[in-house]
């Protein structure tokens, strides 16, 4: 079932918050700040080891209830059950936006067609960190017998970038692999990237969802 289509400037709460804009637009923090001792209490949530704070933005507690009444009319509590429920909403693709499965407990159903689909990602998944592992502690190696030194992500999009942000944010645990990344359709990105390579010890990954995209067809072509 697709989500509804609503506009949200067409909404009451949408009407509310620009009148509500036009009281605050020249609000000013530090008096925020000074009027309410309680305010970075208020205005903030804790998980886990998680901190947000969100207090030192121009909002007030009507902000917050005008944005909930805005979530409401736009039906947003039932769009995030379809999305997790595995309910086709991806209108351009007719199918389900399954991330959330991805990130899933093994323990966990989500039926896509009447059918559990985690012991199929589960399988999958488990068959990547195999691999993964394989390459890290140097059991599979290159075409000529070489251990592999480097590895090259070509994708574009949340396949580059995902990867990308993953990458730099744990640099800190580096091992002996050198991740580079081809998003540019440009030639001189890739030949960039490939002149500091030795092909005998570099391993190639395709990112794609569909494996229909230009640049990445492109560029894997031309790699």
């Amino acid at each position: 079932m697709a989500l509804d289509t609503i506009n949200p400037s067409g909404t009451a709460a949408w009407e509310k918050l620009r009148h509500h804009f036009l009281d605050m637009q020249y609000s000013s923090m530090r008096d925020m700040f000074a009027s309410d001792e309680s305010r970075a209490s208020k205005f903030h949530l804790e998980w886990k080891n998680f901190l947000v704070d969100y207090s030192k933005n121009i909002i007030t507690e009507e902000t917050i209830s005008t944005l909930l009444e805005l979530a409401n009319e736009m039906n947003l509590k039932e769009a995030i059950a379809k999305y997790f429920n595995g309910d086709i909403i991806n209108k351009t693709e007719n199918r389900a936006v399954l991330h959330t499965a991805l990130r899933a407990d093994d323990t966990a159903v989500i039926n896509v067609d009447g059918i559990n689909i985690l012991p199929e990602i589960s399988a999958v998944k488990n068959k990547i960190r195999l691999f993964s592992d394989d390459i890290i502690n140097d059991h599979r190696k290159g075409f000529t017998g070489k251990s592999f030194t480097d590895v090259v992500n070509i994708g574009i999009g949340g396949s580059d970038l995902g990867p990308a942000m993953a990458v730099e944010a744990l640099q800190f645990y580096k091992n002996h692999l050198t991740v580079h990344f081809v998003s540019n359709v440009d030639g001189d990105h890739v030949n960039e990237v490939l002149k500091k390579l030795n092909p005998e010890t570099t391993l190639f990954v395709i990112v794609s969802k569909t494996y229909t995209t230009q640049e990445t067809l492109s560029n894997s072509e031309t790699i």
